[in-house]
């Protein structure tokens, strides 16, 4: 009796899948275009060099009452989820990806005038792992969407940040919400009152499980020049020469980190903190008495910009609210034709070696 032994057949190995593709594309550069369809229409993409005018025969006509199922959505492709096998360049880990500048109205608490609605520019981003290939950045907008009728706080930034870090299983993440504030300011002695804006942005950051919370506020104001100022005096009483010191439209950035959760810090009250350091806001609605008040204002507040940062800092270090901060101050000056610039930080987190290029010049207000 003869006993047969069954072939056994192994897993096909790569040298086996080649030579399999060979012979499926040497079948379909011979094959008419509706036999390759009739097979697997994905041949064709075997075969860039061969055009298949018929391949397939697809609809021109968008298809208005079509509807996807569950199932038809589950088999759509997403590269973004897809296996670390697809990841391009390094597998490293990525600090911060995501979506920036989507718009939307947002509701605020105000100190003074209830809420507030403004357009909002927001930044959210996420962490991502080195082995994973990417995120679907629509979650993003979709977790903050869920939240978007609700009054804004830091509590509701919170809930944001946690829906969509949930939704993208991730470790780190940061939102970042920026916008134009109005305040009804008086002018100095004739009465008159208008509206000045404030650029402002609201940062939650999430990084090793600890969670901060900052403000940045964009103040502009006038500086005049000491030593442009005496120089002129100088003229004037020596000479009887009419002279006029140079004072210029100068912007301080100022970044605080919020550490009281106790006491809310408004965004006017970081406003009034700017304002006792630095008088010499730039005026909304003047009359003549208006404009010699500000020449006199300025007069009684000459400030270098080493002068700005520290009388910044001198009012943001006794708010108790108010924990790392960094002061950057530009005055563009009408004398020379750059700029005069200075950083100035209190405790770790802003204190960095090294600076945007473009920093400065974002600090550029064309009103």
């Amino acid at each position: 009796m003869n006993h047969l032994t069954p072939k056994i057949l192994s897993a096909p190995d790569t040298e086996d899948a080649r030579q399999a593709l060979e012979t499926l594309r040497d079948w379909a550069r011979g094959a008419e275009p509706s036999e390759v369809a009739r097979l697997d229409p994905a041949i064709a993409r075997l075969l860039p060099e061969r055009v298949m005018s018929n391949y397939p025969d697809l609809s021109r006509d968008y298809p208005h009452d079509f509807v996807p199922d569950a199932a038809y959505k589950a088999e759509m492709p997403d590269l973004q989820n897809g296996p670390a096998s697809l990841i391009q360049g390094e597998k490293q880990m990525i600090q911060h990806v995501g979506i920036s500048n989507f718009r939307l109205p947002i509701r605020y608490h105000t100190r003074d005038n209830g809420d507030l609605t403004l357009q909002t520019s927001v930044t959210g981003t996420v962490s991502l792992e080195a082995e994973k290939k990417g995120i679907n950045m629509s979650r993003i907008m979709r977790s903050f969407y869920a939240h978007a009728e609700k009054t804004f706080s830091f509590e509701v930034i919170e809930a944001a940040l946690d829906d969509y870090k949930t939704d993208l299983e991730s470790l780190d993440a940061r939102i970042e919400m920026s916008f134009s504030f109005p305040m009804k300011v008086q002018s100095l002695r004739s009465g008159l009152e208008g509206y000045q804006y404030y650029n402002i942005a609201l940062e939650l950051v999430e990084q090793a499980g600890v969670r901060r919370r900052f403000v940045h506020l964009d103040y502009v104001y006038s500086s005049t020049c000491p030593c442009s100022l005496e120089l002129s005096e100088h003229a004037r009483q020596v000479r009887g020469q009419l002279a006029t010191p140079h004072s210029q439209r100068s912007v301080a950035r100022i970044s605080v980190e919020v550490i009281c959760e106790k006491s809310c810090l408004w965004f006017e009250d970081l406003v009034d903190m700017a304002r006792d350091a630095v008088p010499t806001e730039t005026q909304v609605m003047v009359k003549r008495e208006d404009e010699q008040a500000f020449a006199e204002l300025n007069a009684a507040n000459p400030i270098f910009v080493e002068d700005a940062a520290r009388l910044f800092t001198e009012q943001l270090k006794r708010d108790e609210r108010i924990g790392d901060f960094r002061v950057v101050a530009s005055h563009q000056e009408s004398l020379h034709s750059h700029d005069a610039v200075s950083i100035l930080t209190e405790g770790e987190t802003f204190r960095s070696q090294s600076l945007d290029p473009r920093l400065f010049s974002t600090l550029i207000h064309t009103g």
